[in-house]
């Protein structure tokens, strides 16, 4: 599950490689599986945010390495690369909120990152549903940024209702509220790498 496009996703992973496996990309709004994308049109508020952001970042005064990141459907503003990243995303968090508004979007913050993308769509409510139509009896979610807690809050409602399940955060010193709300933190994408590998090695011991 990612907030990239699901064909990125299967690209840079080589997921297709994988038998079985089910891409949600856009925070769920696209469905990759079987070397198929399913998704609905994005709605007319990407375009508009699309024509107007670069303007907006103008007027304001972003400062120099700030960039847009089109995801086809939405779009991110990254401050990583400037001077003072915190500082950039504190000057264009209200000017990005209201442009949101007035598009229909929501904003959705993370590490040195504004999304405006579709209202009603997270990782929780795609996590909620994956979880359902595969009947699943016990969920794993790892992520490490504030787009991850909706899917955390669904791991919790997912847990409540019998299924077991557990919540990881890939260690980021940038977003601590992430490893705050996991039940387990790991050292970053090598430590999840190593927790995935040995639950492969028990799941597939004999007796196991």
């Amino acid at each position: 599950m990612t907030g990239r496009p699901a064909a990125t996703a299967v690209r840079l992973g080589g997921l297709d490689r994988v038998p079985g496996i089910t891409v949600l990309g856009h925070y769920g709004a696209e469905r990759w599986t079987d070397g198929r994308v399913l998704s609905e049109d994005p709605p007319p508020g990407v375009a508009l945010v699309r024509r107007e952001l670069p303007g907006l970042l103008d007027r304001v005064g972003a400062p120099e390495g700030t960039w847009i990141e089109d995801k086809d459907r939405s779009l991110a503003v990254h401050t990583r690369r400037t001077a003072d990243p915190d500082g950039a995303l504190a000057l264009l968090a209200r000017p990005l909120a209201a442009l949101a508004e007035r598009a229909e979007l929501r904003v959705e913050p993370g590490r040195m990152v504004i999304e405006l993308r579709p209202r009603g769509v997270d990782k929780g409510a795609a996590l909620t549903g994956l979880a359902r139509s595969a009947r699943a009896r016990t969920v794993l979610y790892a992520g490490d940024d504030l787009g991850d807690l909706p899917a955390f809050e669904a791991v919790a409602d997912l847990r409540a209702h019998g299924v077991a399940g557990l919540t990881v955060c890939s260690s980021s010193d940038e977003v601590t509220a992430v490893a705050d709300a996991a039940d387990l933190v790991v050292p970053g994408p090598s430590g999840l790498c190593g927790l995935l590998t040995d639950l492969t090695a028990s799941i597939r011991a004999p007796g196991a």
